[in-house]
């Protein structure tokens, strides 16, 4: 044993928390510890056959890679031991004092105390390492990084009570052995078939060997075989056929790529031969990460080039609004030596991208037949596929039938109606698809703007979305109708409008022409225009925004992260017939001058917007009230 110090470390606020959770909360699922422990094993000697292949000394005459794991009953211990790339002491010290992954506090934030919830939790942070102090009261990790000398070993040791013991070792080995030091009522698992079990329930799948020591005694006590047995398959379950893949096989295999404890919502397997060779494996988590909106969040699929593993997070494969979907791609035409920036320019890899969009993408329509299961996708991810029609010109229309919205149809917050129901829907004469934005689900469905649209019985579509603005900004047309946002430019309901209304509503224009210009001049430069509107039934004005100009909602938006807004005047529209509108035409003076300001206030708060100046609004509003 080398000289070096013995430190004492404790762990970060968050560990000591969610090592309380994993020993507190998981009694039900107690046996995952050893599929987490076998994953991230098969990741370590991934990991090492990637870099040996630059440096096949790095394999330190031990090529055969594998997981091994033992059993002691008298010493009450279960060991999980592989010979993949192994650790140095700085990253004993960041990957198993620390959660490294941001978004720990997130994660904590999210606990709720219940067992089922919190055990489905643990799996969106990645967190599998902790697993083994569900049955261990204490773990020891040995650890040597491949390509470094013996003497450069490193021993962790915690107990799990918020501080953890390391300590410089030789090791002859290259790799990582956990040691778990059972807990009383865990003594189960130091058993052969126990064990064989469970790495044929979680880990079949996993293409490397996980193997198990097999003693035969002789007659003498002294005579004692030892051989080692291979437990799993340990064949890539992707390059098997579909055929012979049950479902539970696909599951756990998403588990082992996703390191999720919730099963998948559907999954595609499919191989392509031809100019282009590879095979893809693509699955649907069934919730989101807690990082699925953060830049630097982990993403992409598990890239392997004839089964080698090049990459974990292969960003290249998918579009950024596919960024949920998990899963591997194994390719016979990729050079196997890329770095990150070659592959993005290999042109191989821009038509795989198109062919595995549109398979993911064809996945999710075939989801999207179960309404029950599609709305569980649409919770969880429906924002992120918003984001597609910006990003994705080539299928927007694949991915504006996937979209969903709440409507007045149903009147209800759930985003649940798809745009082909709403076509199915639609008036006789209908021009397109009408729809509204606002900053809440209440304020969108109260808007005075959907006043005459309730009349007739049209269909709007209430969007509320932080993104909606800029979906519908790319987003303008779906199986040749237009969308068309309801309060911009004029409203022209066509051929839903019958001769006598269009008559009657250029009459009452013109009839209405000199209050209008009257409303226009005590207003001065707050507005473009004044004019009358057949947009409402019950409210006496609205404020209604030129057809080009940016809506309130991205306004707001871009206002609160700083950035410059160009300024821009609404059109105000009056309703002739409201008694509010009769009672300004009667006025004269200071009398007409508030009350046209009122009735401009009201309608900008209607629509979400901010005053320039509310105590001047809730001056003349008293003024008024008290007369």
């Amino acid at each position: 044993m080398t000289s070096a110090q013995e430190q004492t470390l404790g762990f970060q606020t968050e560990v000591k928390q969610l090592l309380h959770l994993m020993i507190n909360s998981l009694y039900s699922n107690r046996e995952i510890f050893l599929r987490e422990l076998i994953s991230n094993s098969a990741d370590a000697c991934d990991k090492l056959r990637y870099q040996a292949l630059e440096s096949d000394a790095l394999y330190e005459g031990d090529p055969e890679l594998r997981v091994e794991i033992e059993f002691d009953q008298e010493a009450k211990t279960v060991t999980v031991r592989d010979n993949g790339i192994g650790m140095n002491r700085e990253d004993v010290i960041a990957n198993l004092g620390t959660i490294a992954r941001s978004g720990t506090a997130e994660f904590l934030k999210q606990m709720s105390g219940e067992q089922q919830k919190d055990a489905r939790l643990i799996g969106q942070f990645g967190v599998g390492f902790y697993s083994g102090f569900i049955v261990a009261d204490e773990v020891v990790v040995r650890t040597r990084q491949a390509g470094t000398s013996q003497e450069h070993g490193v021993e962790w040791r915690s107990k799990g009570e918020g501080e953890f013991t390391i300590v410089d070792i030789e090791r002859a080995a290259h790799g990582t052995e956990i040691v778990l030091h059972l807990k009383e009522d865990a003594l189960e698992f130091a058993d052969e078939h126990r064990l064989k079990g469970l790495v044929r329930k979680y880990s079949d799948h996993i293409e490397v060997p996980v193997r198990m020591p097999t003693v035969q005694e002789g007659e003498d006590e002294t005579d004692v075989t030892v051989t080692w047995e291979t437990v799993n398959e340990a064949q890539a379950l992707w390059v098997r056929p579909k055929s012979e893949v049950s479902d539970d096989e696909y599951k756990a295999f998403y588990k082992h790529v996703a390191h999720d404890f919730s099963d998948p919502l559907t999954w595609s397997h499919n191989k392509v031969e031809g100019k282009l060779e590879y095979t893809s494996l693509l699955y649907v988590p069934s919730r989101a990460p807690f990082d699925l909106y953060q830049r630097e969040g982990a993403r992409g699929l598990k890239l392997y080039v004839q089964r080698v593993f090049i990459i974990d997070d292969a960003e290249q494969f998918l579009p950024l609004y596919l960024r949920f979907v998990k899963g591997v791609v194994d390719s016979n035409d990729l050079s196997l030596n890329v770095s990150r920036e070659i592959l993005q320019q290999d042109p191989q890899v821009e038509k795989m991208k198109g062919a595995l969009t549109k398979r993911a993408l064809d996945m999710l329509g075939k989801l999207s037949k179960d309404s029950d299961t599609y709305q569980n996708f649409w919770n969880q991810f429906g924002g992120v596929l918003k984001e597609g029609p910006a990003e994705d010109h080539t299928n927007r229309e694949k991915i504006g039938g996937l979209l969903r919205f709440a409507s007045t149809h149903t009147d209800s917050s759930a985003q649940n109606q798809s745009l082909a129901d709403y076509i199915s829907r639609m008036k006789e004469g209908q021009q397109g698809i009408y729809y509204i934005i606002a900053d809440s689900f209440n304020a969108a469905r109260h808007s005075p703007h959907l006043e005459i649209f309730r009349k007739k019985g049209i269909e709007v579509l209430l969007l509320s979305d932080r993104i909606d603005e800029w979906l519908m900004t790319h987003f303008t047309e779906f199986d040749g109708k237009s969308l068309i946002d309801i309060t911009r430019g004029d409203l022209d309901l066509g051929d839903i409008d019958s001769e006598e209304e269009k008559q009657a509503q250029q009459e009452s224009a013109k009839a209405k022409e000199g209050l209008a210009e009257r409303f226009r001049e005590a207003l001065g430069d707050q507005v473009q225009e004044v004019r009358v509107t057949h947009r409402l039934t019950e409210s006496p004005a609205c404020v209604v925004l030129p057809e080009n100009e940016m809506g309130y909602q991205m306004r707001r938006l871009m206002e609160a992260a700083g950035q410059p807004v160009p300024e821009v005047k609404p059109i105000l529209e009056f309703n002739p017939d409201h008694a509010l509108v009769s009672r300004l035409e009667g006025s004269e003076g200071d009398a007409f001058t508030d009350l046209a300001h009122v009735l401009f206030d009201q309608a900008v708060i209607a629509e979400g917007g901010q005053l320039d100046d509310p105590a001047a609004y809730v001056r003349r509003l008293n003024a008024m009230l008290t007369h």
